[in-house]
């Protein structure tokens, strides 16, 4: 698909001659298996610098394996990615140094429960990246106050909302000064009122150049923030471009059947509701089928 394919502007040519990969992201061929289930199959794209791409898809379609894969949570099946032209895949690659360039948040938020907020923003800085105290602490405290939660900094993550650990989470990562983040679901778990402030950072993130790769749910954030809507489903890409035209002239009838239900739940359901009525009604008129041809 030419979407998937490499372009001229993905490249840039040295003084020398030679042509160095650009893009913040490439993913070729990827396949993943979990023993004989097959979760990714085939998966190619790129994320260039400073793009905000949003993945969507209904659960069970490999987003949140895809994000994995791209940091080598999961090691990939078959396939490469590659992080700002170094191959993440290749087995003579320091994976462990590539990844410190890569900022994760997950759904649950992942802090150490044992752990001030400010030790959690600091603890992987000085063991990872060899900071001092003083140096980690002040870069956390910036951070901190770049997503709203300055105020928090002595208390302990049980003592913070869901929606101020996931800030907290952000921060974390942004403290160790990535080159790109990848977003899994980091709304999915939140009360539906501390969803706007998380939200509120990642667009303020977007708005200043970092690049993302964010799978979610929230379609008004993927309309409004991002540069590029991927939807997926069965373990493929099916549909990706602009969020004006993924989301709002989807092309593919799965990609129209799958936002019809989550920007109009109300339909949704009546949907769901018909057919189950319609399922049970068939499966009364076959019973009494049975007990006919039984009398």
């Amino acid at each position: 698909m030419t979407e998937h394919e490499t372009t001229a502007t993905d490249q840039k040519t040295t003084a020398a001659g030679q042509k160095t990969d650009e893009a913040a992201i490439r993913v070729e061929g990827l396949h993943k298996s979990f023993g004989e289930l097959e979760v990714l199959k085939g998966i190619d794209f790129t994320v260039r610098p400073g793009e905000v791409v949003c993945v969507i898809g209904p659960s069970g379609s490999g987003k949140s394996t895809l994000l994995r894969c791209v940091n080598l949570l999961e090691e990939p099946t078959a396939g490469t990615v590659a992080l700002s032209g170094t191959e993440l895949t290749d087995p003579d690659v320091d994976i462990d140094r590539v990844r410190r360039r890569i900022g994760m948040v997950f759904q649950s938020f992942n802090l150490f429960p044992h752990l001030s907020v400010l030790d959690n923003l600091t603890i992987a800085q000085r063991r990872v990246l060899g900071r001092t105290k003083d140096e980690a602490r002040r870069i956390g405290r910036a951070n901190l106050r770049r997503v709203g939660v300055s105020e928090k900094e002595s208390a302990y993550p049980a003592q913070l909302s869901g929606g101020q650990q996931q800030r907290v989470a952000i921060a974390r990562a942004l403290s160790m000064e990535p080159e790109l983040m990848l977003f899994d679901e980091p709304t999915s778990a939140l009360d539906p009122e501390l969803v706007g402030d998380v939200l509120a950072v990642m667009r303020r993130l977007a708005d200043e150049g970092m690049t993302m790769m964010v799978v979610t749910h929230e379609m008004s954030f993927a309309r409004e923030v991002a540069d590029r809507v991927v939807f997926m489903d069965g373990g493929v890409i099916v549909e990706e471009g602009p969020p004006t035209r993924v989301i709002g002239d989807p092309q593919h009838q799965r990609t129209r059947t799958f936002l019809s239900r989550v920007l109009d739940p109300a339909a949704a359901s009546v949907t769901q509701a018909g057919a189950e009525a319609e399922a049970e009604a068939e499966t009364g008129a076959a019973a009494t089928e049975d007990d006919a041809l039984r009398g």
